[in-house]
C-alpha cells in the first residue's frame, strides 16, 4: 500500500521494521486505514493488541490495594489493552496529509474498535514529544472520549560536537565523572584484549548474540518485546542498509553484542547484550558505549539515540532525555471519567528518580 509506504519513508523505523515486527515477535498487529469519500487511502495507523499488568510502575499506595485485591483475583488490572504504534519501539503518526486531521478521525473511532475486540485499554504508545501539537486533540473533547497524556519512560540523545573518543571525554564530561570512566577502561590492560566486529548480519554468531541479549533481558524490570532469531535474520535480509550489529570477543568468546539502526545521520542504539561472568568486573557497559561512539564518529553520524532504560550511565555520560508519552482512554466514556483522575499517576517515570537530574528533564512533561 503506497500510503503506508509513504508514511514512514522518512522515520528510521520505516515500513518493513513495523512489517518484520508483526511477521516475528508474536504480537497481535493491525492497522486502522483512513480513506477519503472516493474511497483514496490517506492514511494507515498501525496498532496491536498486548496484555499488560497496569501498575507495574504505580506508587506504593495504588499497588498495595491492587495486590489485595489479587488475592482473589490474578487478572485484576491485567488488562488487554489496544495500543497504538509500535510494538517494538517509539511510535509513529502514519499519515501522507495533515497529522491533525488523521488524530481527529481517530479518536473516538479507536475505542469503539477497543470494545468491539474486548480491550480494555487504549494506549498511544511512546509517541516523541515532537507529536505533541498534532496529538493535542486526544486530551480535548467530551470526558468521555478524553485521553489522559503521561510521560512515558524517555529515549536518550547525544549531539555530537566533539570529533574523537577523547574530545568527548573532555568536553561533554564533568572532571569527576571523566576520572571515573578512564578508570574504568584501565581495568582492560589487565584483562585479555577484547575486540569489535560490525556487520549486518550475524550468520552463526547468531545463537551467541541472542544468548547475551537473553542476559541482559532476564535482569530488566520493564519487559515488553523480546527479540528471536527469525527477527534478526529478518532484520538483516529486508534492512541491511541500516541495522548493524556489534560484536565484541575476547579469546574467542562473544562477550557483549549490540543491535543498532543508522539512518538520516543518527545511529540508533536498540538492544544489548552482555556476558554477565565479565560484563561487571570490566565495565562491558562502558566498552560497547565506547566502541559504538567511536565508529559512529568515525562514519561521520552527527547523533547517538538510545532507547529507554540504563539511566544513571546515561546522565552521567552526558545524554539528553528524548521525551516520549503515552496517551491513555478507556473504552466505556462513563468508566474513562472515573478512571482518568487515577491514570495520571501512572506515569513509569515515577520508578526512576535520576531521571529528574537530566537537564532537559522538565520537557518530559506537557504543557497542561
Amino acid at each position: 500500500m503506497d500510503a503506508w509506504q509513504q508514511g514512514l519513508r522518512n522515520h528510521t523505523k520505516d515500513h518493513r521494521y513495523y512489517e518484520i515486527v508483526a511477521d516475528t515477535l508474536g504480537f497481535d498487529c493491525r492497522a486502522f486505514v483512513l480513506e477519503d469519500s472516493s474511497g483514496r487511502v490517506l492514511a494507515t495507523q498501525p496498532f496491536f493488541f498486548v496484555e499488560q499488568d497496569l501498575v507495574v510502575t504505580a506508587p506504593a499506595w495504588i499497588q498495595a490495594p491492587v495486590g489485595f485485591v489479587r488475592r482473589a483475583f490474578p487478572s485484576f488490572l491485567r488488562l488487554k489493552m489496544l495500543m497504538l504504534g509500535c510494538a517494538a519501539g517509539e511510535g509513529s503518526l502514519v499519515r501522507t496529509e495533515g497529522p491533525a486531521a488523521l488524530v481527529e478521525a481517530l479518536r473516538a473511532t479507536v475505542l469503539k474498535a477497543a470494545r468491539a475486540f474486548g480491550a480494555k485499554l487504549v494506549v498511544w504508545k511512546d509517541f516523541p514529544s515532537g507529536e505533541r501539537t498534532a496529538l493535542k486533540s486526544l486530551r480535548s473533547g467530551p470526558a468521555g472520549t478524553r485521553y489522559v497524556q503521561i510521560a512515558s519512560m524517555p529515549a536518550t540523545r547525544m549531539n555530537f560536537d566533539f570529533a574523537t573518543f577523547d574530545e568527548y571525554l573532555e568536553r561533554r564530561l564533568s572532571r569527576v565523572t571523566r576520572k571515573s570512566v578512564r578508570r574504568k577502561y584501565k581495568v582492560l590492560a589487565d584483562a585479555p584484549p577484547i575486540t569489535m566486529t560490525v556487520t549486518n548480519t550475524l550468520g552463526e554468531e547468531m545463537d551467541e548474540a541472542l544468548a547475551l541479549y537473553e542476559q541482559v533481558f532476564a535482569r530488566s524490570s520493564l519487559q515488553f518485546e523480546r527479540l528471536n532469531r527469525e527477527f534478526l535474520r529478518q532484520l538483516s535480509a529486508r534492512l541491511p542498509e541500516r541495522v548493524r550489529y556489534f560484536l565484541w570477543r575476547q579469546e574467542g568468546r562473544l562477550v557483549a553484542f549490540s543491535l543498532c539502526l543508522v539512518h538520516d545521520g543518527a545511529i540508533y542504539d536498540e538492544y544489548l547484550g552482555l556476558d554477565y561472568r565479565i560484563a561487571l568486573d570490566l565495565h562491558l557497559y562502558f566498552v560497547t558505549f565506547r566502541d559504538v561512539l567511536t565508529w559512529a564518529l568515525s562514519q561521520g553520524l552527527k547523533s547517538y539515540c538510545s532507547t529507554p532504560l540504563s539511566y544513571d550511565p546515561k546522565f552521567h555520560l552526558g545524554f539528553d532525555l528524548a521525551p516520549l508519552d503515552l496517551y491513555f482512554a478507556l473504552p466505556w466514556p462513563w468508566m474513562n471519567v472515573l478512571a482518568q483522575p487515577f491514570m495520571r499517576y501512572m506515569s513509569p517515570t515515577r520508578a526512576e528518580p535520576v531521571l529528574a537530574s537530566f537537564a532537559n528533564a522538565s520537557e518530559m512533561e506537557p504543557a497542561m
